[in-house]
């Protein structure tokens, strides 16, 4: 097999249609700067940074089933870049925006500031923050 053969493969559905082409990571890679102009050319609507709204029912629904011996609130704070509030929801503009949260007291923020994931974690007795920093997407 060539070296070709090893980072390109064409598809096919079982009547012999073609579906596609794969290429290996390392081959797009090589072609990413060279393809990446054409791809936004010709889809500009798929690179288009879509907003997708706060799943703010889901932090509702914490709070409606809130059985922690402390009441909510909404501190957070970035420990990647520094930003800090008091109420997240009331901020403008906002320093943070809310990821995730769910019924088992994870709540989930992405820094607005520096782009780090900041994971708020409710427990019985304490609340604990952890940082994780903003990660490239395109160096995966």
């Amino acid at each position: 097999m060539s070296r070709l053969d090893d980072n390109v493969k064409f598809l096919y559905d079982d009547k012999g249609k073609s579906l596609g082409v794969w290429m290996s990571p390392e081959l797009w890679n090589s072609l990413d700067a060279h393809i990446a102009p054409l791809l936004h050319k010709l889809y500009p609507e798929c690179f288009e940074d879509a907003v997708v709204p706060e799943p703010v029912d889901d932090l509702n629904m914490l709070k409606e089933y809130w059985d922690f011996p402390y009441p909510p609130d909404g501190k957070v704070h970035c420990e990647h870049c520094g930003a800090s509030t008091e109420d997240w929801e009331s901020d403008d503009p906002r320093v943070f925006r809310l990821k995730a949260a769910n019924l088992g007291g994870l709540v989930t923020f992405e820094c607005l500031q520096c782009s780090s994931r900041i994971m708020k974690r409710h427990f019985k007795d304490k609340v604990t923050f952890e940082c994780k920093p903003p990660v490239d997407r395109r160096s995966r």
